[in-house]
């Protein structure tokens, strides 16, 4: 990006000063591996998904003799120890990764911030508290809330669709990742057991019978994995639902392969839903996901601008709060401003990074991150400001100030909620029961890390029976509603 207001232009004294930028798409032949790759690839579809990076191996081709040795050894003990999710990056992402190039690449890439979230390190990961004891594979209890396999009716007025369980690019702390994507050492993958059309028939089915629904979101895995013709018959079925009244496109692909978006048959199939979608009084928009100013380029906006003018009704960004990505207010800003200058992305909201495995260096407190929500304020326009969310287990989001108390020397929130699960149709005490979120014990005093090392095997014990006591509730509550 290059500055377009001078600094003498902005307000002395501000905490944060605002510039007005340009984007810069960065320059792919200043890479090894691709120094012959032309425009015209460059914009293909099917070229970036043919040369997706994959493993370390096809890195290092990339790369080359940019990186040292120990970047590769690093990632490949990643890998092999921690990963819980298989490398895949488009080679869109993967240049703007380091972007502006550096004299010493190495240093650079390892505090690259895309870098950190999309290709973690071993030595990235903390030692002394590597996974929250509380930490869980499907740490929101999604698949024990489906009403049918891959939908989850979490809320009481929207569900969300999980179409399928591939992305173009697997993000390193997808909440998903007990089901999105390949296997890893670490993470043996739970697979959908039935097949992908009856699955969609099914979700259609149980939407018809609950007109209480108003909301779908339509996800994964990302939607730009799904051929088009597919998607677009799932779509048309949802807009045959009368109750039907907003629909919501999941993809990060937007900004990781703009070049999908931006395909001819893409184009006009979004064109013909939307346009179906108006005709019947639905709003259908686009989420996004980007979490570092750098991602949003020339080519995001050229496809963000195809959707507008497809005939969506918005665009809008879902971020994830990280550590060393964007837990700065200079860092969130740069990145709202960037997607709303830059690309007409609405920020729209931040979660704070859920407690997956081996997740402990990316999270953030969260009292930092009220601080951060509370930095932010006045600076953007009340529509673009984001909310910083906590998805708390078993409540759903939370704005990072709804808490009902706080013991910020162990590390504990608690929240409660308005509204039953899809799990509590027949509890009457969901309501007023309180739940549980836990910061990073490497964020909390010494006596606090002292109190989880005494009690991290009782707490961890607990929170087992309690995820199959939840488990046990929600197969009685499925076979309630089949009989």
């Amino acid at each position: 990006m290059t500055d377009l207001l001078s600094p003498e232009v902005v307000a002395d004294g501000q905490p944060y000063a605002y510039r007005r930028t340009e984007l810069v798409e960065p320059d792919w032949t200043r890479l090894p591996g691709w120094k012959d790759v032309t425009a015209e690839e460059w914009r293909s579809v099917q070229w970036q998904r043919a040369h997706c990076v994959k493993n370390v191996k096809q890195l290092r081709g990339v790369m080359g003799d940019l990186l040292e040795d120990r970047v590769y050894d690093d990632l490949t003990r990643d890998q092999a120890e921690r990963a819980t999710m298989s490398m895949l990056l488009p080679p869109q992402m993967l240049n703007t990764i380091v972007p502006n190039g550096a004299d010493d690449y190495t240093e650079a890439f390892y505090a690259d911030p895309v870098r950190r979230y999309m290709l973690p390190m071993f030595t990235d990961r903390r030692t002394d508290w590597p996974s929250h004891p509380h930490a869980a594979r499907d740490s929101l209890h999604e698949h024990e809330m489906w009403a049918t396999e891959g939908l989850t009716h979490r809320y009481p007025t929207k569900v969300l669709a999980e179409v399928l369980p591939t992305c173009p690019q697997y993000c390193g702390h997808c909440t998903r990742m007990d089901l999105v994507g390949n296997s890893t050492p670490v993470i043996d993958k739970l697979k959908f057991t039935i097949k992908p059309q009856q699955r969609l028939d099914d979700m259609l089915d149980y939407l018809r019978r609950n007109p209480g629904v108003r909301d779908v979101v339509v996800s994964g895995g990302d939607v730009a994995n799904m051929p088009w013709p597919r998607l677009e018959a799932f779509l048309n079925g949802l807009l045959e639902i009368e109750n039907i009244r907003d629909i919501r496109l999941a993809t990060k692909a937007l900004m990781g392969l703009p070049q999908h978006w931006l395909s001819d048959d893409v184009r006009a199939g979004v064109e013909r839903v939307a346009q179906l979608g108006r005709q019947r009084g639905v709003m259908i928009a686009m989420h996004t996901h980007v979490n570092a100013a750098q991602s949003v380029t020339p080519l995001v906006a050229e496809a963000t601008k195809a959707m507008f003018e497809a005939g969506l009704r918005d665009v809008r960004n879902q971020g994830v709060l990280m550590r060393g990505v964007n837990n700065s207010v200079p860092q969130l800003l740069d990145l709202c401003f960037a997607l709303l200058d830059g690309a007409t992305i609405t920020p729209y909201y931040f979660y704070m990074c859920d407690m997956i495995p081996f997740s402990e260096h990316w999270r953030v407190s969260v009292r930092e991150a009220q601080g951060l929500q509370h930095g932010i304020l006045g600076y953007l326009p009340g529509f673009a400001t984001p909310r910083i969310v906590c998805d708390v287990p078993y409540v759903g989001k939370r704005w990072v100030h709804q808490l009902s108390e706080y013991d910020e020397v162990r590390g504990i929130s608690y929240w409660k909620k308005n509204y039953r699960t899809g799990i509590e149709q027949h509890d009457p005490e969901a309501l007023n029961r309180t739940h549980e979120y836990y910061d990073p014990i490497d964020t909390l005093p010494a006596e606090g890390q002292e109190w989880w090392k005494q009690h991290a095997g009782d707490t961890l014990a607990a929170a087992t029976a309690k995820a199959a006591a939840s488990r046990s509730a929600a197969e009685s509550q499925k076979l309630l509603q089949i009989t």
